[in-house]
């Protein structure tokens, strides 16, 4: 079973980048996806999360209106597009299969992709 995740790269802030998280060895169309960041020296934190379904998403408050979160259960892949980008938004993003609990908190996720940097210059 693996999480890929790719688009990461640098950018000026302002730019945009569309991350995607690309499942294999099984479907995770009904778990709940998230994508969580890491900074040098900072714990892993939470950014978005979108239900199976695709109905219902969820962001930390710093990235509402400038991320958005999505899926394609057919491709079993899912996608963070980034737009309006900080430089405070540098950082490894991950993507990971929700396994229960809070949608916010890393100990609820069972499956961890690679990460995939995402530098923001200023």
């Amino acid at each position: 079973v693996q999480l890929q995740a790719s688009g990461g790269g640098l950018v000026q802030a302002g730019g945009s980048l569309r991350l995607s998280c690309a499942a294999s060895g099984r479907t995770f169309s009904n778990n709940v996806m998230g994508w969580f960041r890491q900074a040098p020296g900072k714990e892993r934190e939470f950014v978005a999360a979108i239900t199976w379904r695709g109905d219902s998403t969820y962001y930390e408050d710093s990235v509402k209106g400038r991320f958005t979160i999505s899926r394609d259960n057919a491709k079993n892949t899912v996608y963070l597009q980034m737009n309006s980008l900080k430089h405070e938004d540098t950082a490894v993003y991950y993507c990971a299969a929700h396994r229960g609990g809070s949608y916010d908190y890393t100990s609820s996720y069972y499956y961890w992709g690679q990460g995939t940097l995402v530098t923001v210059s200023s």
